[in-house]
């Protein structure tokens, strides 16, 4: 449940959005990596405000199954 269009609705709303990573980097691979890095999530259960820009959904698009958008 925590797929692009729950994304897309909170970004209607809202300039930022709240991210959290539930999920570990350890067997991802180096593009999921690299966008996890881009968002700034580096551990695990971290909740970070990020903006509501076309990078960062395409980041959010690589990591889906990796992080939440946590309701505010």
């Amino acid at each position: 449940e925590h797929d692009v269009s729950r994304v897309r609705l909170l970004q209607r709303n809202n300039k930022t959005m709240k991210i959290k990573q539930t999920r570990s980097r350890i067997r991802a691979t180096k593009a999921q990596k690299d966008a996890l890095n881009a968002l700034g999530l580096r551990k695990l259960n971290r909740i970070i405000d990020v903006e509501d820009t076309p990078v960062n959904r395409g980041n959010l698009r690589i990591v889906r199954h990796l992080v939440e958008v946590v309701e505010e």
